[in-house]
């Protein structure tokens, strides 16, 4: 066998293996959604924050007719508006001890019940896009001055 033969069974190996790798561990099974801590309960599963259907204060993936709490205010320019983002039910209803950790996704500090997150809301025909600007901490008045 020539030198070229085996460089060309190596790199078809090397594929394979990747193929096959790809194929059995990186992709999502069907049926399955993700990780769940068999204690969450009713708390929702988790997310990764700018997921679609993701709470963006505590992650929870929001099931269909769930809607996140959350004030949109008048724009001043037209083109996008500011946004007070409060949270879903997993984070705001239910005793303290059960609801999910709320956290800003920008400064990654905890968030009190009645702390909010600021976003801007940019909004086209027939989609909208939200951006996370940072908590009443990290982005409010008192952060400004």
């Amino acid at each position: 066998m020539s030198l070229l033969s085996i460089l060309l069974f190596l790199i078809i190996a090397c594929a394979l293996f990747w193929f096959g790798y790809t194929l059995f561990f990186r992709m999502p099974r069907p049926g399955r959604k993700g990780p769940r801590n068999s204690t969450e309960g009713d708390r929702g599963i988790a997310g990764s924050p700018g997921d679609p259907q993701t709470c963006p204060v505590c992650t929870a993936r929001l099931p269909p007719g769930r809607l996140v709490k959350s004030a949109v205010y008048p724009s001043r320019n037209g083109k996008d508006r500011i946004m007070h983002i409060m949270g879903c039910p997993y984070c705001l209803e239910g005793e303290a001890e059960k609801r999910r950790r709320r956290v800003c996704p920008v400064c990654h500090k905890p968030i009190a019940d009645t702390e909010y997150l600021f976003a801007r809301i940019f909004e086209r025909p027939g989609k909208s896009h939200v951006h996370v600007l940072g908590c009443v901490n990290c982005r409010g008045p008192k952060a400004m001055r």
